[in-house]
Protein backbone atom coordinates (compact mmCIF):
# COMPACT_ATOMS: atom_id res chain seq x y z
CA UNK A 1 0.00 0.00 0.00
CA UNK A 2 1.31 3.72 -1.15
CA UNK A 3 0.78 6.35 1.61
CA UNK A 4 0.77 9.41 2.12
CA UNK A 5 3.28 10.93 -0.66
CA UNK A 6 3.11 14.50 -2.35
CA UNK A 7 3.66 14.17 -5.89
CA UNK A 8 4.25 16.95 -8.33
CA UNK A 9 4.50 17.41 -12.11
CA UNK A 10 4.83 13.42 -12.31
CA UNK A 11 4.03 11.72 -16.15
CA UNK A 12 3.04 8.90 -15.41
CA UNK A 13 2.52 6.34 -18.82
CA UNK A 14 1.32 2.36 -18.82
CA UNK A 15 1.56 1.78 -15.47
CA UNK A 16 -0.01 -1.42 -13.83
CA UNK A 17 -1.88 -0.12 -10.55
CA UNK A 18 -4.96 -2.79 -10.77
CA UNK A 19 -5.97 -4.07 -7.53
CA UNK A 20 -3.36 -1.60 -5.93
CA UNK A 21 -4.23 -0.04 -2.38
CA UNK A 22 -3.83 3.94 -2.24
CA UNK A 23 -3.91 6.19 0.99
CA UNK A 24 -3.86 10.11 1.21
CA UNK A 25 -1.44 10.48 -2.17
CA UNK A 26 -1.36 13.95 -3.02
CA UNK A 27 -0.94 14.12 -7.05
CA UNK A 28 -0.37 17.46 -8.14
CA UNK A 29 -0.18 18.21 -12.24
CA UNK A 30 0.65 15.28 -12.88
CA UNK A 31 -0.13 13.33 -15.99
CA UNK A 32 -1.53 9.69 -16.09
CA UNK A 33 -1.49 8.35 -19.18
CA UNK A 34 -2.66 4.58 -20.04
CA UNK A 35 -2.81 3.52 -16.34
CA UNK A 36 -4.72 0.61 -15.40
CA UNK A 37 -6.78 1.23 -12.19
CA UNK A 38 -8.53 -1.39 -12.47
CA UNK A 39 -10.42 -2.74 -9.11
CA UNK A 40 -7.45 -0.43 -7.33
CA UNK A 41 -8.94 0.94 -3.81
CA UNK A 42 -7.82 4.77 -2.79
CA UNK A 43 -8.71 6.86 0.38
CA UNK A 44 -8.72 10.35 0.31
CA UNK A 45 -6.15 11.13 -2.07
CA UNK A 46 -6.62 14.40 -3.71
CA UNK A 47 -5.63 14.97 -7.36
CA UNK A 48 -5.14 18.29 -8.53
CA UNK A 49 -4.83 19.84 -11.74
CA UNK A 50 -4.17 16.77 -13.42
CA UNK A 51 -4.67 15.37 -16.46
CA UNK A 52 -6.30 11.76 -16.86
CA UNK A 53 -6.20 9.92 -20.39
CA UNK A 54 -7.13 6.68 -21.20
CA UNK A 55 -7.37 5.64 -17.42
CA UNK A 56 -8.62 2.32 -16.87
CA UNK A 57 -10.79 2.52 -13.10
CA UNK A 58 -13.20 -0.62 -13.63
CA UNK A 59 -14.39 -1.61 -10.46
CA UNK A 60 -12.34 0.88 -9.17
CA UNK A 61 -13.24 2.32 -5.08
CA UNK A 62 -12.62 5.93 -4.63
CA UNK A 63 -13.51 7.35 -0.86
CA UNK A 64 -13.25 10.48 0.52
CA UNK A 65 -11.06 11.49 -2.42
CA UNK A 66 -10.84 14.62 -4.04
CA UNK A 67 -10.47 15.60 -7.84
CA UNK A 68 -10.01 18.70 -8.31
CA UNK A 69 -9.95 20.71 -11.65
CA UNK A 70 -8.39 17.67 -13.56
CA UNK A 71 -9.03 17.16 -17.23
CA UNK A 72 -9.99 13.82 -17.68
CA UNK A 73 -10.20 11.92 -21.33
CA UNK A 74 -11.71 8.83 -22.82
CA UNK A 75 -10.80 6.84 -19.58
CA UNK A 76 -13.30 4.11 -18.47
CA UNK A 77 -15.15 3.89 -14.68
CA UNK A 78 -17.44 1.26 -15.85
CA UNK A 79 -18.82 -0.25 -12.23
CA UNK A 80 -16.72 2.37 -10.05
CA UNK A 81 -17.71 3.82 -6.62
CA UNK A 82 -16.95 6.92 -5.69
CA UNK A 83 -17.87 7.01 -1.87
CA UNK A 84 -18.44 10.91 -0.37
CA UNK A 85 -15.62 12.29 -2.82
CA UNK A 86 -14.93 15.80 -4.09
CA UNK A 87 -14.70 16.22 -7.97
CA UNK A 88 -14.65 20.22 -7.99
CA UNK A 89 -14.33 21.86 -11.40
CA UNK A 90 -13.43 18.11 -13.34
CA UNK A 91 -13.78 17.84 -16.64
CA UNK A 92 -15.14 14.11 -18.03
CA UNK A 93 -14.16 14.01 -21.97
CA UNK A 94 -15.76 11.34 -23.82
CA UNK A 95 -15.80 9.00 -20.51
CA UNK A 96 -17.52 5.60 -19.62
CA UNK A 97 -19.51 6.08 -16.37
CA UNK A 98 -21.77 3.67 -16.97
CA UNK A 99 -22.47 2.12 -14.27
CA UNK A 100 -21.58 4.16 -12.00
CA UNK A 101 -21.97 4.14 -7.87
CA UNK A 102 -21.86 7.13 -6.36
CA UNK A 103 -22.17 7.73 -2.16
CA UNK A 104 -22.77 11.56 -1.92
CA UNK A 105 -20.13 14.15 -2.22
CA UNK A 106 -19.70 17.57 -3.83
CA UNK A 107 -19.43 17.92 -7.97
CA UNK A 108 -20.20 21.31 -8.26
CA UNK A 109 -19.01 23.30 -11.28
CA UNK A 110 -18.00 19.34 -12.50
CA UNK A 111 -18.50 19.10 -17.06
CA UNK A 112 -20.48 16.04 -17.78
CA UNK A 113 -21.61 17.13 -21.36
CA UNK A 114 -22.69 14.43 -23.36
CA UNK A 115 -22.21 12.30 -20.59
CA UNK A 116 -24.02 8.88 -20.96
CA UNK A 117 -25.88 8.49 -17.17
CA UNK A 118 -28.84 6.20 -17.81
CA UNK A 119 -30.54 4.91 -14.82
CA UNK A 120 -27.30 6.49 -12.55
CA UNK A 121 -28.07 7.17 -9.04
CA UNK A 122 -27.47 10.61 -7.72
CA UNK A 123 -29.49 11.32 -5.48
CA UNK A 124 -28.14 13.50 -2.61
CA UNK A 125 -25.45 14.68 -4.56
CA UNK A 126 -24.13 18.26 -5.18
CA UNK A 127 -24.54 19.07 -8.27
CA UNK A 128 -24.46 23.27 -8.36
CA UNK A 129 -23.45 24.38 -11.51
CA UNK A 130 -22.36 21.28 -13.31
CA UNK A 131 -22.31 21.53 -17.12
CA UNK A 132 -25.31 18.20 -18.53
CA UNK A 133 -25.65 19.73 -21.25
CA UNK A 134 -26.76 16.95 -23.89
CA UNK A 135 -25.99 14.35 -21.09
CA UNK A 136 -28.71 11.49 -21.13
CA UNK A 137 -30.26 11.76 -17.26
CA UNK A 138 -32.50 9.38 -18.57
CA UNK A 139 -34.34 7.37 -15.48
CA UNK A 140 -31.64 8.26 -13.53
CA UNK A 141 -32.36 9.05 -9.64
CA UNK A 142 -31.81 12.76 -9.11
CA UNK A 143 -33.92 12.82 -5.57
CA UNK A 144 -32.77 15.85 -3.13
CA UNK A 145 -30.01 16.45 -5.85
CA UNK A 146 -28.44 20.12 -6.10
CA UNK A 147 -28.43 20.99 -9.04
CA UNK A 148 -28.52 24.80 -8.25
CA UNK A 149 -27.70 26.78 -11.57
CA UNK A 150 -26.93 23.39 -13.23
CA UNK A 151 -26.91 23.53 -16.88
CA UNK A 152 -29.33 20.92 -18.67
CA UNK A 153 -29.26 22.33 -22.18
CA UNK A 154 -30.60 19.18 -24.34
CA UNK A 155 -30.01 17.14 -21.51
CA UNK A 156 -32.54 14.06 -21.52
CA UNK A 157 -34.34 13.37 -18.57
CA UNK A 158 -37.20 11.27 -19.80
CA UNK A 159 -38.28 8.97 -16.71
CA UNK A 160 -36.17 10.41 -14.17
CA UNK A 161 -36.94 11.14 -10.55
CA UNK A 162 -36.39 14.72 -9.58
CA UNK A 163 -38.44 14.70 -6.62
CA UNK A 164 -36.71 17.12 -3.53
CA UNK A 165 -33.64 18.29 -6.09
CA UNK A 166 -33.22 22.04 -6.14
CA UNK A 167 -33.76 23.34 -9.05
CA UNK A 168 -33.11 26.75 -8.33
CA UNK A 169 -32.06 29.23 -11.32
CA UNK A 170 -31.95 25.97 -13.93
CA UNK A 171 -33.34 26.81 -17.42
CA UNK A 172 -36.37 24.31 -17.35
CA UNK A 173 -38.29 25.76 -20.54
CA UNK A 174 -38.11 23.02 -23.47
CA UNK A 175 -36.28 20.48 -21.58
CA UNK A 176 -37.66 16.55 -22.37
CA UNK A 177 -38.93 15.58 -18.80
CA UNK A 178 -41.39 12.97 -20.18
CA UNK A 179 -42.67 10.25 -17.46
CA UNK A 180 -40.11 12.37 -15.12
CA UNK A 181 -41.20 12.23 -11.36
CA UNK A 182 -41.80 15.68 -10.03
CA UNK A 183 -42.74 17.36 -6.51
CA UNK A 184 -45.21 19.94 -6.45
CA UNK A 185 -43.30 23.10 -5.36
CA UNK A 186 -40.90 21.80 -8.67
CA UNK A 187 -44.40 21.39 -10.79
CA UNK A 188 -44.97 25.46 -9.44
CA UNK A 189 -41.24 25.95 -11.26
CA UNK A 190 -42.17 24.21 -14.40
CA UNK A 191 -45.25 25.98 -14.91
CA UNK A 192 -43.88 29.34 -14.12
CA UNK A 193 -41.03 28.56 -16.91
CA UNK A 194 -43.70 27.92 -19.43
CA UNK A 195 -44.97 31.33 -18.77
CA UNK A 196 -48.44 30.20 -16.53
CA UNK A 197 -49.17 32.68 -13.95
CA UNK A 198 -49.15 30.39 -10.32
CA UNK A 199 -51.57 31.75 -7.72
CA UNK A 200 -52.02 30.30 -4.69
Amino acid sequence: MATAEHRVEERIVGADWALDEFERIHFERCEFIDVDLTEAALAGCVFTNCVLANVRANAATFTRCALLHCVIRRSSFFDATFDDCKLTGTQFLDCTLRPLHLVGGDWAFVLLRGQDLTGTKLSGLRLREADLSEANLSRADLTGADLGYARLTNAKLRGADLRGADLAGVQLRGLDVTGARIDLAQAVLFAAAYGADVRP
